[in-house]
């Protein structure tokens, strides 16, 4: 990679990205702590990898999202319908979050194109459309990121691959019918959201797919868009509610077929010279540490792939 002067691992944290939720609610917000912990506790990352996003601006916010929209966030005035779309009581803390998470993965995509892959413990908000947000996503991390490259100039031609059991539909909303950005979502055809989007390309899943098959479909289509599309840049929403543990899952995949999905992203990345910003996206696995152990894995794989 001509553009990478050498190898560092750029990993975006703030302790915000841990909001407070009422007990029992399903979303699993302590693996955002965990994550960091679990990297240091095996060796794969010091306080020094970690970088401190700050609040991205209104302006870095209406990159891909409606201003109306991100004013009603801002002042917390968002409807109440649309709050319940949401998931989350809107407050101003996690408005910061958002914002937080939306820089973080904005300065994880430079990051990438200094040194071939960065990382996000958090993002991968690919619900929240252009003027909607819905299934915790509030606003769209690596869609705005996509943007930001795109006003910079940094990319032409973005790839962003979403491999989370939930179609991507937030992202194919603000994307449709765009040239710059190709949008490939691989997702439970019949798992949430019931309403799709279209995105440049769907692959709806059937449930209980076996690994096999699922490695073979992925392998596929990521040569044909690859050698079609020719990316300059690549987001990677790293879901890993493809798991046999996951409660909201269906598809059933074991954990080596979680690893070997990810090998195949960055395996195609490195070997074309394509920088990738990754963003962790769902998982919702009863036992929190199967969630944190299939997250921590996909910073291992790119981690020995790229030398870090």
């Amino acid at each position: 990679m001509s553009n990478i002067r050498f190898k560092v691992l750029k990993i975006a944290f703030r302790p915000e990205f841990v909001h407070p939720l009422k007990e029992g609610h399903r979303f699993p917000m302590l693996k955002y702590e965990l994550i960091p912990l679990q990297l240091k506790h095996e060796g794969m990352a010091d306080e020094s990898n970690f970088f401190s996003p700050k609040l991205a601006s209104f302006e870095s916010c209406c990159l891909v999202h409606d201003p109306v929209y991100v004013r009603q966030l801002f002042e917390l005035t968002l409807d109440s319908k649309m709050v319940r779309r949401i998931g989350f009581p809107l407050s101003q803390s996690l408005i910061d979050r958002e914002r937080y998470i939306l820089d973080g993965t904005i300065q994880s995509a430079n990051y990438a194109r200094a040194y071939g892959v960065a990382f996000s413990i958090a993002g991968g908000t690919h619900h929240a459309g252009y003027d909607f947000g819905e299934g915790f996503c509030l606003m769209n991390d690596q869609a705005t990121a996509a943007g930001y490259l795109l006003k910079q100039q940094y990319a032409s031609r973005i790839l962003i691959i979403d491999l989370d059991v939930h179609q991507g539909n937030g992202t194919a909303h603000i994307f449709k019918g765009h040239q710059q950005v190709f949008t490939f979502s691989m997702h439970g055809e019949k798992n949430y959201p019931f309403i799709k989007q279209r995105s440049h390309l769907d692959i709806g899943l059937f449930d209980d797919i076996s690994d096999a098959e699922y490695l073979g479909v992925l392998e596929d289509n990521l040569a044909d868009i690859f050698r079609n599309f020719e990316p300059d840049f690549v987001f990677y929403q790293a879901g890993v509610d493809i798991l046999e543990t996951d409660k909201l899952g269906k598809l059933n995949l074991s954990i080596s077929a979680c690893r070997r999905r990810d090998e195949l992203v960055f395996q195609m990345c490195y070997k074309n010279g394509i920088p990738v910003q990754v963003s962790m996206g769902g998982g919702y696995s009863p036992e929190i540490k199967d969630i944190v152990n299939a997250h921590c894995q996909t910073f291992k794989i790119a981690i020995d792939l790229y030398n870090l």
